[in-house]
């Protein structure tokens, strides 16, 4: 039996159609319910959905007067605060492209941005890192004031048309422009009962920062389609308080990803009789923090797998269990197969690379401005992760790692080419490579091994690198080699780099 799993398609996606339109329409019918919570031990600062949509709409119309038109690129620049989901949805309700960034991003990365997609304005939080630019910069005063302006229509269209951009590692090197259909929100309603379990009167807590893409949708844009209300810890909560705010809060559900459970299961954690399960994703959930979260608080962990290019598309659920040993299955609507390397699928358990068909509605359009790039992320009908697996006979997944030298920093996929090319020129190295090594059971850190004539000074190497590198990717481990490893061709070996550390 092959390794395909094809239950039907989804249901298209209607149109016309607009994104946050969509994301909207259920708290229309309950305006002065919290749609929004942001959460500290002393208190919360509260959103109805009606002051909510009057925000996302009154924001349209800001940027409509500041003369955007819809298809513009917007960049985002913005910190840990509502004006980040309030900015993406004003955008897309006015059929403007938001592009969401990091706010950990340095100017030098910035810059990048702006070069590659030349955006017709930036939406700029105070202290956010930005270049100097001649691209116009709308600041706070700007951009909160549009809130009270009267609401404008949404823009109805094609759901294939672009939405958003995001930017993901590419393993050129280059970080990659992610380009994603309005249709991307419909899409994602086939986690509603494959993963989160997601029901109106849901109180889900995320306890990643309003700026993360996980967020952004698992925690905010998803709640918000279903009528629930989305929980946010307020920027710098200490981990020791996220199981108090969760018990405060009455969550029901809370999402994370697998450091963070870790970082809370440090610390006592009260008895929450209104949660029903946590969800994690970003990067392999350890066997050790699903147990120890259970025997903390009597509830499951149910893990989710995907991608900046497709979201989440395999999972485990409340209805569905992962078998032990697997990440969980494809959810309903899913056509997910493990192919060879000429894009065949192959035999049930036997490993092969991890695909999704390219008619998922989730899937990307394309990676901006690189139509080869987008080309080779397919192997005919299916669009190729870099991810190993293997599909059990009953349909769930194992997963077997990446077939490529990509990282995993805290839930972020990073490139080593990218941070190689970064730290290439540093003061007294020769050269340099990087990949990212467990330092105990599923945590995993960045590590720079370096060629040079004496050891380095590890605090400037850090400093340096923070200049030039977002935090995430920066290293956190600096290691003198004599010579790093390299094939007959000459070309570096990285996943020897840390058995090379150690010889």
């Amino acid at each position: 039996m092959h390794s395909v799993f094809d239950e039907g398609a989804f249901a298209p996606c209607p149109a016309p159609f607009n994104l946050a339109a969509h994301v909207l329409r259920a708290g229309a019918a309950v305006p002065d319910k919290i749609a929004l919570s942001i959460v500290k031990p002393t208190g919360a600062e509260r959103w109805s959905y009606a002051r909510l949509t009057a925000a996302v709409r009154g924001t349209a119309t800001g940027l409509l007067r500041e003369g955007l038109v819809p298809g513009d690129l917007l960049l985002l620049r913005l910190g840990n605060t509502v004006d980040f989901p309030i900015a993406y949805l004003g955008a897309i309700a006015a059929g403007i492209v938001p592009v969401p960034t990091s706010s950990q991003l340095t100017e030098k990365e910035v810059a990048g941005i702006l070069d590659h997609l030349s955006p017709k304005a930036i939406l700029r939080g105070d202290g956010v890192a930005c270049p100097g630019t001649a691209t116009p910069v709308l600041g706070e005063a700007s951009f909160r004031a549009w809130r009270d302006l009267p609401p404008a229509d949404y823009d109805m269209g094609d759901p294939e048309r672009l939405a958003y951009v995001v930017y993901t590692s590419g393993t050129s090197g280059r970080p990659r422009a992610v380009g994603h259909a309005h249709r991307a929100i419909w899409a994602r309603q086939m986690m509603m009962q494959g993963w989160y379990d997601l029901r109106p009167e849901d109180r889900l807590l995320h306890a990643g920062a309003f700026n993360w893409t996980y967020t952004l949708g698992t925690g905010l844009m998803d709640p918000w389609t279903m009528g629930a209300t989305a929980l946010i810890p307020t920027a710098g909560t200490d981990p020791a308080q996220l199981s108090l705010l969760m018990k405060r809060n009455d969550a029901t559900i809370f999402a994370a990803a697998p450091g963070v459970y870790r970082n809370v299961l440090k610390y006592p954690v009260p008895p929450l009789p209104k949660l029903r399960h946590g969800l994690a994703a970003g990067e392999k959930l350890a066997a050790p923090i699903r147990d120890a979260w259970r025997e903390a608080t009597g509830t499951e962990i149910y893990e989710a797998y995907g991608m900046s290019e497709c979201s989440t598309f395999i999972s485990s659920a409340p209805s569905r269990p992962a078998a032990s040993g697997a990440i969980g299955a494809p959810q309903e609507g899913r056509r997910v197969a493990i192919i060879d390397p000429e894009g065949t699928p192959v035999e049930r358990g036997t490993p092969g690379t991890i695909a999704v068909h390219r008619t998922d509605p989730g899937l990307m359009l394309e990676y901006l401005h690189a139509p080869e790039e987008t080309a080779a992320k397919f192997a005919g009908d299916w669009f190729v992760t870099g991810d190993q697996g293997a599909m059990r006979e009953d349909g769930q997944i194992d997963y077997l790692g990446r077939d490529d030298d990509m990282m995993n920093a805290g839930g972020y996929r990073v490139s080593p080419l990218e941070v190689e090319a970064a730290l290439a020129d540093l003061p007294g190295i020769a050269e340099i490579g990087v990949t990212d090594v467990e330092v105990k059971e599923g945590v995993r850190v960045i590590a720079a091994f370096y060629v040079s004539d004496s050891e380095l000074d590890e605090e400037a190497l850090m400093a340096e690198a923070a200049e030039r590198l977002a935090r995430y990717k920066q290293p956190r481990a600096w290691v003198r080699v004599d010579a790093l490893p390299r094939n007959p061709n000459g070309k570096m070996i990285r996943k020897a780099l840390k058995d090379h550390a150690i010889s």
